[in-house]
């Protein structure tokens, strides 16, 4: 069962359900239940854009919410035991608080935006400290921005998405893969160029 069919069947709940899962941390596809919903409203009519977008924003936010707080306590310890194994140090940990630190707003907000930051970024937030007003703040601006932007052009091009639903698949996830890429080879420089300066900011163990 696709999630057409899920929206189909379940309809709001099951973009709550999606979003809020894939905000908390779970890899499953939120922004595509949006997409899906959208479309679905303006084929149809059967769904309420206004309630589309209400919903996606609330699960959002709630999803980062239980997220930041599930890596609060105690997503260092996992980080710290596991990291490892996936080549997640402490260096690259200090870097991680180093950035979030100075940028983490414009990470938190443009996180939703990108398919492996939306699931992440708000148990990252959590587990390396980031201050809370700040990180709820960048999540609600996110959730609202994303949900609505997603809301509104999957809705009001129901019947091109109908036609070219095969085109966008392979569209979006020849996209997907070059933001992978690109995102790896970023973080990649970036961390070389800002481990020392990480270091400095952070002596010693981070705890």
């Amino acid at each position: 069962m696709n999630t057409t069919h899920l929206i189909d069947h379940y309809g709001y709940w099951a973009v709550f359900l999606f979003v809020a899962a894939e905000s908390l941390g779970v890899p499953i596809p939120g922004e595509t239940a949006v997409i899906a919903a959208g479309a679905y409203a303006g084929a149809t009519h059967k769904l309420n854009p206004w309630l589309i977008f209400a919903i996606a924003a609330l699960a959002a936010t709630l999803g980062n919410i239980a997220g930041y707080w599930i890596g609060a306590k105690g997503g260092f310890a996992l980080a710290r035991r596991y990291g490892p194994k996936i080549h997640l140090d402490e260096r690259k940990l200090k870097v991680g608080r180093y950035v979030l630190d100075r940028q983490g707003e414009k990470v938190v907000f443009f996180g939703r935006f990108v398919s492996i930051l939306r699931t992440y970024v708000a148990f990252l937030a959590g587990t390396l400290h980031m201050k809370w007003l700040r990180f709820f703040a960048a999540t609600v601006a996110g959730a609202l921005v994303w949900s609505g932007v997603y809301t509104a052009v999957s809705y009001r091009a129901a019947s091109t998405i109908k036609r070219l639903s095969g085109v966008l698949d392979l569209a979006l996830g020849l996209a997907a893969v070059a933001i992978v890429v690109i995102v790896f080879l970023l973080v990649r420089h970036q961390v070389a160029k800002l481990g020392d300066k990480a270091e400095a900011a952070y002596p010693g163990p981070l705890l």
